[in-house]
């Protein structure tokens, strides 16, 4: 039996702009996406069996342990890529990420999953786990590569930024979750779609560390009007952001107070991280 401990860190979007929609039914984006200090981990184990077989376990009552979870697509799909049919996989997931809330938490369990396990069987390259990443979803690359990064296409092509230094706090509605789905759907029936450009402003202010001017999320833009609790949290923070598509938001400080009320989840003392899903 091999075993080793995964260490997946939550994303911020400093930036999330759509473009488009693709043919495929996804949107081009470009979106400058920032690793922070907000980790799930995985515990995985590897063992001999007469035929593969993956189980998952966790500390979560809100996600699924069988083969909707990514992480099993994750471990199927590895297993599949390396032609193994006599491994038996356990994978313990210790959630700490909010899920449906806008911080990749679903997505970097999975890249942690093709880490781990190639770490383990050490069998394909750097530039092949990102392709089967990639095969996976849109956030994937992100959490695998990790620092600052500007991400296009759908979000799986991926490039390497400055690093600033900033400290996170991130404000939840407790009760709320956001389908990527549906804050798309939405933006894309607007009928006033805002051109603000400011990926590139924000990458140009990266060296300054100024880069609070320059937050913005075409997705909060998308679905703002339609929830009073994403207005409560911009009433009590007005410089807060929202992450990917939603519904957390998060603001450039340690907050230490809360100014909401208990229905709201304050995640505090956070910071920008320069690393990617790593052995913990």
């Amino acid at each position: 039996m091999k075993n080793i401990k995964i260490k997946c860190p939550a994303k911020i979007n400093l930036t999330l702009e759509v473009l488009n929609r693709r043919a495929d039914g996804f949107h081009n984006i470009k979106s400058v996406m920032q690793l922070i200090s907000l980790y799930d981990f995985l515990n995985i184990e590897i063992g001999h069996a007469n035929s593969n077989k993956i189980v998952l376990s966790g500390n979560s009552d809100e996600i699924p342990y069988d083969e909707r979870n990514l992480v099993y697509k994750a471990a199927d799909l590895y297993l599949k890529e390396v032609g193994i049919n006599d491994c038996e996989i356990k994978i313990y997931i210790e959630k700490n990420i909010p899920i449906s809330a806008g911080l990749a938490g679903g997505s970097t369990d999975a890249a942690g999953v093709l880490f781990g396990l190639n770490q383990l069987l050490k069998v394909f390259d750097e530039e092949k786990i990102n392709e089967l990443c990639a095969k996976l979803g849109s956030d994937l690359n992100v959490c695998l590569n990790g620092g600052c990064v500007l991400a296009t296409s759908r979000g799986e092509i991926t490039k390497s930024l400055p690093v600033a230094e900033k400290a996170v706090s991130l404000i939840k509605p407790k009760y709320l979750g956001i389908s990527a789905k549906e804050a798309y759907t939405k933006y894309s029936e607007k009928s006033y779609k805002p051109q603000n450009n400011m990926t590139e402003k924000l990458i140009e202010a990266l060296p300054s560390n100024n880069i609070e001017p320059f937050l913005y999320n075409d997705l909060e833009y998308a679905v703002f009007d339609d929830y009073i609790e994403l207005q409560e949290i911009k009433k009590s923070y007005p410089n807060a952001i929202m992450s990917g598509s939603g519904s957390t938001y998060f603001v450039l400080e340690d907050i230490k107070q809360s100014k909401l009320n208990k229905d709201f989840l304050l995640i505090n003392n956070l910071h920008f991280i320069k690393t990617g899903t790593e052995t913990a």
